[in-house]
């Protein structure tokens, strides 16, 4: 079948890739900002529609509300989305004003309806960046190229992390049965009388206990140390200058690495989920296996057999994996002619960006988890697109002086 082909020209000033909660941020703030922008850029996301994948991820696991307070969203003003919630407040959840996904998701269609930015996502995947003298060249899974002057990857993309002993099963299985938590869907689940097995200590492994308790599940949680509760996945002094400060004065990059793994310290859940889980412990629903880890999982008699560190052995019907990503520029197959021709220091999988987020050598700017060296622990967060903004569009509406020859 021949793939469906879009009119488009042959250059373009400014390329986006990824039309998520940060691509969205990006175009609001950069029209704000520069008004004569408009017809300038182009949206590339396979979904064809702005915030598509975030709302599926929110709809899989039947999250009922963001971790983030309500200042914290796509549109310029950032008291936007308590003003939309003004006859909605029932929307808003205690402690700091947590938006409920529904009334996040009108807001962000209002959103793009008021900046008028339904029509600037191409529904394709760019497959490769490739750099083409000053310029880049992207190529489409379509078969489509298109060059572009300046190109902003804010896909979020991020590689999932599986344990050691996964890839040590011996026997067959299927796939349902141990899967990651990004490919698990709960609204097309029945989960009535099984034994689940849910790895991972963050609030996405809350979600998947709580919803499979719902469906009438016993749910083991395992957490390789103690279930951890805050509120917000790095403390708020993150936000700005308090723990800021004295990240951005760290020459050191392994140093910054360093603070980011320590801000954000693994996987929590929020104090309300803690409260639920328990609750569901008590009601016994749900076994909480704390500093303990799988050693070996054998898949035998349609069942699967697990070996925990702390000598047990349990049996399941199926295994999901809460076992969170990892940034790494150096396993993003976008990037690989990049990495070729412009190649830069890389600290554990995340690249060291100049200060406005570029790439040094070409027009390429990032924004989300693989700009975190530059902006902190909360670059993957919706406050961290803000920030990133705030690097990115002074760089992009002026002429960057060309870097020197070498």
């Amino acid at each position: 079948m021949e793939k469906n082909r879009f009119q488009l020209p042959e250059r373009i000033n400014l390329a986006i890739i990824g039309a998520g909660p940060h691509g969205l941020t990006l175009v609001t703030h950069l029209l704000q900002k520069r008004g004569k922008m408009r017809g300038r850029f182009l949206v590339f996301d396979p979904s064809g529609r702005w915030m598509s994948r975030w709302e599926e991820q929110f709809a899989r696991l039947k999250i009922p509300h963001l971790r983030s307070p309500a200042v914290h969203h796509p549109d310029p003003n950032r008291f936007g989305l308590r003003k939309f919630a003004e006859f909605r407040g029932g929307e808003l959840f205690p402690p700091y004003d947590l938006p409920g996904t529904k009334l996040f998701q009108d807001f962000c269609a209002d959103i793009i309806s008021r900046w008028d930015v339904e029509k600037e996502v191409i529904p394709v995947a760019v497959t490769r960046i490739e750099p083409v003298g000053n310029d880049l060249r992207l190529w489409l899974a379509n078969g489509q190229k298109i060059i572009a002057r300046r190109v902003i990857l804010a896909t979020g993309s991020a590689n999932l992390q599986i344990p050691d002993w996964v890839q040590k099963i011996q026997s067959s299985y299927p796939e349902d049965k141990l899967c990651h938590s990004h490919d698990v869907d709960l609204r097309r689940l029945q989960l009535g009388g099984e034994q689940i097995l849910i790895i991972g200590g963050g609030l996405t492994s809350g979600h998947l206990a709580l919803g499979a308790v719902s469906q009438g599940a016993k749910v083991h949680l395992l957490v390789r140390r103690k279930l951890q509760e805050k509120l917000f996945d790095a403390e708020p002094g993150w936000l700005g200058p308090k723990y800021l400060q004295n990240f951005f004065a760290t020459g050191d990059y392994h140093q910054r690495w360093n603070q980011i793994q320590q801000a954000r310290n693994g996987g929590s859940v929020t104090p309300a989920m803690g409260m639920e889980l328990r609750r569901q412990v008590r009601a016994g629903n749900l076994q909480l296996h704390e500093n303990c880890q799988v050693v070996e999982a054998r898949w035998v008699d349609n069942k699967w057999q697990v070996v925990c560190s702390d000598g047990s052995i349990l049996e399941f019907d199926r295994i999901w994996l809460s076992t969170g990503t990892k940034f790494d520029v150096t396993q993003e197959p976008l990037l690989t002619d990049i990495l070729a021709a412009y190649p830069i220091p890389i600290i554990n999988g995340l690249p060291v960006l100049d200060p406005s987020l570029g790439w040094h050598g070409c027009e390429l700017y990032m924004m989300g988890g693989l700009a975190a060296l530059q902006i902190g622990p909360t670059a993957r967060n919706l406050s961290g697109a803000l920030m990133a903004c705030e690097k990115i569009i002074p760089a992009i509406i002026k002429a960057r002086v060309p870097a020197a020859t070498k």
